[in-house]
């Protein structure tokens, strides 16, 4: 069985909102992500991603984000033994300042332009791809 895992590409002003992962985290420990998280057993439910997202968001960087959210891309890999699938959505609106509301799993949060993320030493293979994704994805809706 897979471990099911979201991440939230939100946009504002020319920046995305890219966390540092919390220095305990058992996978990409230091690295700049997308913020996000696991799926949760909620029973027989609808729109459980839809759902996740919003929870992850505001768990941990204090944010609520409303608005559509559009499919961006998903992979899958292993976090220690544990198969992942991850699921990426590009995110309508951000309501508030986002912040290290949960720094177990958050070590710093930026709002960092494409060029930015793309360059910076501590962000994964795997953060570009979404980020060059997300900025696809956004550029269809504009």
């Amino acid at each position: 069985m897979f471990i099911v895992n979201v991440e939230a590409a939100i946009y504002r002003a020319g920046k995305w909102l890219v966390i540092k992962r919390g220095k305990e985290e058992s996978h990409a420990a230091g690295t700049l992500a997308l913020v996000g998280g696991k799926a949760l057993n909620e029973g027989a439910a609808s729109d459980i991603l839809e759902s996740t997202i919003k929870r992850e968001v505001k768990e941990e960087v204090g944010v609520d984000i409303s608005g559509p959210l559009h499919y961006v891309h998903n992979t899958s890999f292993l976090a220690g033994e544990d198969p992942v699938v991850d699921v990426v959505f590009l995110c309508g609106n951000v309501q508030g300042e986002p912040w290290v509301k949960s720094p177990e799993e958050v070590g710093g949060v930026y709002w960092m332009t494409t060029e930015e993320v793309l360059n910076h030493p501590d962000a994964p293979v795997w953060t570009k791809e979404s980020i060059k994704r997300a900025e696809k994805v956004r550029g269809t809706l504009t």
